[in-house]
Order: structure tokens, then C-alpha cells, then sequence
């Protein structure tokens, strides 16, 4: 479950997630219709068009990624997961250090999105 992979996010404002209950941290699902392989490859793509993201744990079901900011070095830490009974892939990203992230989280995982609809 979804729920089991995807950390909640901490009460400070670094982090986004689709499975967030509040409305400040929440940010939609990615959809892939029917075939989770196919689905996984192109987020992988997507991700390989980022400079700066190193794959930590890959999974049929399961991604976690850590993205280094170009300027400052600040690690985030990027969790994707399959949710096959409703054809979704949950996401979270979230800073590992400071208290504020000025959006970058949430522009990363629209990033992301972008990348994978493209493909």
C-alpha cells in the first residue's frame, strides 16, 4: 500500500505529497492507464532528463530518488509509488534539511509530470 511506502510529510513547509492531508502539502497523483512497466519506463525517462538525480532504490513498484539543488547542495528526497488498483503513480518529495523550501519541491514533482506526460 501506498500508504506503507510514501512517508508523511513533516508539520514544516519542505514537503509535497499526493497522499498529504493537508491542502498546502498536497499535490495530485500522476495517472498511467493499465500497464504499470510500461508506466515505470517512462518516469524513468523523466528522471534521467534531470542533471542532478541519483536513483537510491528502484522497484517494479517502487522509486526513491535523491536530488541535489544545483546551487546550494541541498539533498531532497523524491518517493514515487505504483498504485496499481486505481492506475496511479503516489509521489512525495521533500527537503531533508531547513524548515523552508520556497516551492522547489513542489515545482519539481510539476517537473517530473511534465517530463513523464511528454513521453
Amino acid at each position: 500500500m501506498a500508504e506503507d511506502r510514501l512517508k508523511p510529510c513533516p508539520d514544516s513547509p519542505n514537503c509535497v505529497s499526493s497522499l498529504a492531508t493537508k491542502d498546502e502539502q498536497r499535490i495530485a497523483p500522476m495517472r498511467y492507464g493499465g500497464d504499470r512497466a510500461t508506466a515505470r519506463l517512462r518516469l524513468l525517462s523523466a528522471l534521467s532528463q534531470l542533471d542532478n538525480a541519483e536513483i537510491l532504490e528502484d522497484t517494479p513498484r517502487y522509486l526513491r530518488v535523491a536530488v541535489t539543488s544545483a546551487v546550494l547542495r541541498f539533498v531532497d528526497d523524491v518517493t514515487f509509488f505504483f498504485d496499481d488498483e486505481n492506475e496511479l503513480i503516489q509521489m512525495r518529495s521533500a527537503s531533508r534539511s531547513g524548515y523552508y523550501d520556497f516551492g522547489a519541491n513542489r515545482r519539481r514533482l510539476e517537473g517530473i509530470r511534465a517530463l513523464y506526460e511528454q513521453q
